[in-house]
């Protein structure tokens, strides 16, 4: 049995520190406006990939950068400079949808990985791929089944990728799943001229709709208005069976997610993962994680997907998360005493009191989290702090001057 990669989403350098600390083997992101993502996230830009690179390469971490959506005329002289860019940089690969862009990365000797939008969905496919691509991440509605018979054929038949190795194949295994096929969607182009698959989805699909008669003008009765809006992928149930499908790695959705979501994702599964290798694998370990995976953004579970063979009619039934709690920013970083650990905040908004979870995030730093036992304001121990106090406490980790502090509150319905 494989041992799995998992990849984490990247959507700042806070998060890209996040899923170091909490156990990725590699992440993914994006530049400029050519990724999935260019509307969802601030991405980085072209001039951070060295910055990137050194920081995987320091965590023993590979660098996958995503240039995956349609290319225009306009947009391949962008292309060439990113992928240029990236391949002096040292990113690991790219992962793309584009022929055009396959084809320059393969020009210069940039590993390729193919995207979830090209719809791979057999063995024929994967072959024609192999040309370019050592990495095939394959169509979201595939079953375990047939997961495993296109895994068997490349082994069979000796699928090699331009790198002389067998081509491995990718899955999507947690996160927001789209109800195009692939994420091949074409509603918010329509509706508002803003191409899904060039980075630009308005997220039609996510918002409440009410189906009426255009002759009785009757509104019909439906169970849920969000029936376009799917709940989020959750596979950690049975990453025993996608290992045994002959997976290589599980990609996490999210980078336009906050870090406690990178984090805890990450480390959930990476948790998994390791114990099948372990042979610690269980139920009781899988009701763990999913409560853990409910405490961050999610849209509700559909555990199993069309991995499992199941329909896609398990809908969100609201918008945004289901998550209980709220990151509220209340403050700063202002000092850190190394010799004792010891954090000092300026509150600039809010209160702070005792036995509430905080939440310490920064480009260098990614993501402290701890809940407050104690803390003081002017060398006095207190039990509430407000706003304009300078406070400190003791932290697990090192913080950084101006790293955000936050707050974890019930949300307020």
């Amino acid at each position: 049995m494989n041992t799995i990669e998992i990849m984490s989403p990247a959507g700042s350098f806070a998060a890209l520190q996040t899923a170091i600390k909490a156990g990725a083997n590699s992440v993914y992101f994006g530049v400029e406006q050519l990724n999935m993502r260019a509307r969802s996230t601030n991405n980085f830009k072209v001039t951070d990939l060295p910055e990137i690179v050194s920081i995987c390469k320091a965590a023993g971490i590979k660098s996958y950068l995503t240039v995956n959506t349609i290319l225009y005329d306009h947009d391949l002289t962008l292309m060439k400079k990113i992928c240029d860019t990236a391949k002096s940089a040292g990113v690991t690969a790219i992962i793309a949808c584009d022929i055009a862009a396959m084809q320059y990365a393969s020009s210069i000797g940039l590993e390729i990985h193919i995207s979830t939008q090209q719809n791979v969905s057999n063995i024929e496919a994967v072959k024609f791929f192999a040309k370019f691509a050592d990495v095939v991440v394959l169509a979201r509605e595939l079953t375990l089944k047939q997961i495993k018979s296109i895994v068997d054929a490349i082994k069979k038949e000796n699928v090699l990728g331009p790198s002389g190795k067998l081509v491995e194949i990718e899955i999507f295994a947690h996160g927001a799943l789209c109800v195009a096929i692939s994420g091949k969607c074409y509603m918010s182009l329509a509706t508002e001229n803003a191409s899904a698959n060039r980075g630009a989805c308005t997220q039609n699909c996510r918002r409440a709709y009410r189906v009426i008669d255009e002759e009785t003008k009757e509104e019909l009765v439906i169970d849920n208005k969000y029936i376009m809006s799917p709940k989020d992928l959750c596979t950690i149930q049975f990453v025993d069976q996608l290992l045994g499908a002959g997976v290589s790695v599980l990609k996490l959705e999210g980078r336009g997610r906050s870090v406690d979501y990178v984090y805890t994702v990450t480390k959930c599964y990476r948790e998994a993962a390791d114990a099948v290798a372990a042979g610690t694998y269980t139920k009781e370990k899988c009701d763990a994680w999913i409560k853990e995976l409910e405490t961050v953004y999610n849209r509700g579970f559909w555990h199993g997907g069309y991995y499992l063979g199941k329909e896609l009619g398990e809908w969100s039934g609201e918008y945004g998360s289901h998550t209980q709690t709220h990151n509220v920013n209340i403050g700063r970083v202002t000092n850190f005493f190394a010799q004792k650990n010891i954090g000092e905040f300026i509150l600039d908004s809010g209160d702070l009191q005792i036995g509430e979870e905080v939440m310490i995030v920064g480009d260098t730093t990614g993501m402290v989290k701890l809940k407050l036992e104690s803390f003081m304001v002017n060398d006095v121990a207190v039990q509430i702090a407000k706003k304009g106090d300078t406070v400190t406490f003791e932290l697990p980790d090192r913080v950084r001057s101006n790293d955000k502090l936050f707050v974890i509150r019930d949300r307020v319905v």
